[in-house]
């Protein structure tokens, strides 16, 4: 399910890690379509579940992390999921009082 984007990701990483990566970003997308009325809580729920759940997959694999530019796809992807399910991610940045490429950072350590 990576995006076609990310390909050149397969000659970088293990194939365990890029299964696991795909599993996590997969789950994320499942658990936004399950949120029928966004709340901001909720919202900022499922960012900090996948996000968590990416740093596992970062700090499992010695050999393999997320390299730049692959933390700012995951972090596109990330706003672009959460957009595509109808998710004003600049307005739940502004209420926030943080920009909305920054919705990630709070558990992120990729």
């Amino acid at each position: 399910m990576l995006d076609p984007e990310c390909a050149r990701m397969a000659d970088s990483y293990s194939e365990n890690f890029l299964s696991d990566t795909d599993a996590v970003l997969t789950e994320f997308q499942s658990n936004v379509s399950a949120i029928a009325e966004p709340m901001d809580d909720q919202v900022f729920h499922v960012v900090g579940s996948v996000v968590l759940a990416l740093n596992e997959v970062n700090d499992r694999y010695e050999t393999s992390t997320f390299d730049t530019d692959e933390r700012e796809q995951l972090c596109v992807f990330i706003d672009e999921v959460l957009t595509e399910h109808g998710i004003d991610v600049a307005g739940l940045a502004a209420r926030h009082r943080i920009s909305r490429y920054e919705i990630t950072d709070r558990w992120r350590r990729w």
